[in-house]
């Protein structure tokens, strides 16, 4: 890792959202309240589907996945960027770098993997309804959010094993609250562009490839759906909507981060935030809002839960 007559880099500078203490202590407080009200609904929607036989389904138990990959998803920029807003040395590790980067693109690869899962099940659901019970059993859906996080593995092993042989001599800041790929291997003190072609095919064009094939599978669905006639039609129909929309939510960010140069733009620092703070969290509470049956089923459980403590 060292280049002669140059120091190698053992931390690396995040320069984070704001350089004004005012304006971190707000974001603070604004990032903290949404944490506060938002991640425990996600725990709830889990809660809720592990514990209330009706909602013992494969749609379900994928959407408790989500949520959960979208927790953990969470946990891994912004504890740190909560913490360094109150910190006047805003500095990371290499290797707390590398393991940033890693989990980023494992958990968020899995959960691209996942969206395909859930697309498939929508697909057998209203092309095989006959079929469905057979085919989408338990332990295939084990199988598939296995493979879903295996897959995440992978696409992350690749990012990480490119960056981390990169020379790194100075200068050390990243202009953003976490590392990823588009910052750090600006930085190597090497010649990046094969690299950054590369990381252009494994992560930008087949983010665009997945985004692409579930816009058409979804569209399918709902052609399938407007020529079909059936009682469940209207709930499949929403169903669907909502799947698009978060395909639309977590397909947008990564986009614009991973299919372009990798240059800085105005907007990097605020589509990081909805990328890797908001949007994750926001993703189960979409299709959690559009649907009655796990709105009841929470109701019944908070209920429970309140009579419970009251005996």
């Amino acid at each position: 890792m060292k280049t002669e007559n140059k120091t190698e880099v053992t931390e690396f500078v995040l320069l984070g959202l704001s350089q004004t203490q005012e304006v971190q202590h707000l974001l603070f407080f604004l990032f903290l309240l949404f944490y506060v009200i938002v991640l425990p609904v996600n725990i709830l929607i889990i809660l809720t589907v592990r514990g209330d036989p009706q909602l013992d389904s494969p749609m379900y138990f994928f959407l408790a996945n989500l949520a959960f990959l979208d927790i953990c998803y969470c946990s891994v920029t912004p504890p740190k960027m909560l913490a360094d807003f109150f910190s006047q040395q805003k500095t990371i590790s290499s290797r707390g770098c590398i393991a940033q980067l890693f989990f980023l693109h494992f958990l968020g690869g899995a959960e691209i993997f996942l969206l395909i899962a859930m697309a498939f099940d929508r697909y057998v659901a209203i092309c095989k309804p006959l079929h469905y019970a057979t085919l989408m059993r338990k332990m295939l859906c084990w199988i598939l959010v296995g493979t879903s996080w295996a897959g995440g593995f992978i696409h992350s092993i690749i990012q990480v094993a490119f960056v981390v042989h990169l020379p790194f001599c100075g200068p050390n800041e990243l202009d953003n609250f976490f590392c990823d790929v588009p910052q750090v291997i600006k930085l190597a003190c090497t010649n990046t562009y094969v690299l950054e072609w590369i990381m252009f095919v494994t992560s930008g064009l087949a983010i665009v490839i997945c985004f692409i094939l579930l816009l058409i599978s979804y569209g399918i669905l709902l052609i399938h759906l407007k020529r079909g006639i059936s009682r469940g039609k209207s709930k499949a129909a929403s169903t669907c909507t909502t799947h698009i929309i978060i395909v639309f939510v977590m397909f947008g960010p990564a986009i614009y981060i991973y299919c372009r140069p990798f240059c800085s733009l105005p907007l990097d620092k605020l589509v990081a935030v909805f990328h890797t703070v908001v949007f994750p969290l926001v993703n189960p509470m979409i299709y959690t809002l559009r649907n009655r049956e796990i709105l009841s089923a929470m109701r019944r459980l908070l209920v429970q839960s309140f009579l419970g403590r009251g005996k």
